[in-house]
């Protein structure tokens, strides 16, 4: 049996059961991390976050769990009560969440995250975004800062800073040299990852869009909906399932 890691202080307590009892199921399967994600078709990786307490994961991924423990062990596992308390876990998420929060916060093979108690692993990709991010924060703010002033209006005559809007994407198909592109990015071998966004994000979704697989809408986020595309590409078109994007999945939705 494995011995867990305490879970992270502040979830909620049906979160904090609906963790524990995947934890149950893992153990009574006696299967470890990846011999779970070769019977289940989730990555060891998800099953490590979900298991961690830092990712929920999607509903298919509890049904496979509940049924790997029932077939190698012949309980009988009460499935209606384990997926009640995952949609009470689901909605205590969706309920402490902080007003603002969007899709590109979320973290779902279409798993859904927790709220931001556990730091993530700082990558090196991640740390060039967030320095990214922060520089054209303080480009706007600059910017507002300067243009709140006219140096040709009278005094006492107020100006009003500009309000920076989010990002509109579209997806403008054509096909070159037997290729499919979008029109936001022509990448074909950046990795892509949940809470990454920008326009490589909104590419791979429209391209999942042209595929017939919805990744939920065409927002540059890549969230939970997006992954659980992402995972539903990969098994479709035979590719590591892993619910992240790289040449291979590029080169699949591409074609």
């Amino acid at each position: 049996m494995a011995r867990w890691k305490e879970l992270p202080g502040g979830l909620d307590p049906v979160v904090v059961e609906f963790i524990g009892q995947l934890r149950r199921l893992k153990d009574a399967s006696g299967l470890s991390v990846h011999r779970l994600a070769a019977r289940t078709g989730y990555s060891a990786s998800s099953w490590e976050r979900y298991l961690s307490g830092r990712l929920l994961p999607p509903t298919a991924a509890v049904e496979a769990l509940a049924a790997v423990t029932c077939t190698d062990t012949g309980a009988d596992t009460d499935t209606a009560r384990l997926m009640a308390l995952y949609a009470a876990a689901v909605d205590s998420w969706h309920r402490d969440r902080p007003t603002g929060h969007t899709d590109a916060d979320e973290d779902e093979e279409g798993g859904e995250p927790l709220p931001n108690l556990v730091p993530r692993p700082v990558t090196r990709r991640r740390l060039y975004l967030t320095a990214a991010g922060a520089a054209v924060a303080g480009a706007l703010i600059a910017v507002a800062a300067m243009t709140e002033f006219d140096s040709g209006a009278s005094a006492g005559s107020p100006r009003t800073a500009a309000v920076a809007h989010p990002i509109a994407y579209a997806c403008t198909y054509v096909r070159r040299h037997g290729s499919w592109y979008a029109g936001n990015s022509d990448t074909s071998s950046d990795v892509l990852e949940v809470d990454m966004s920008g326009p490589e994000v909104a590419e791979l979704q429209c391209l999942l869009q042209r595929a017939g697989i919805s990744p939920g809408g065409v927002d540059g986020n890549f969230g939970p909906l997006t992954e659980s595309a992402v995972i539903s590409a990969q098994k479709r078109y035979h590719l590591d399932v892993d619910g992240q994007v790289g040449p291979h999945t590029w080169a699949a939705l591409r074609g």
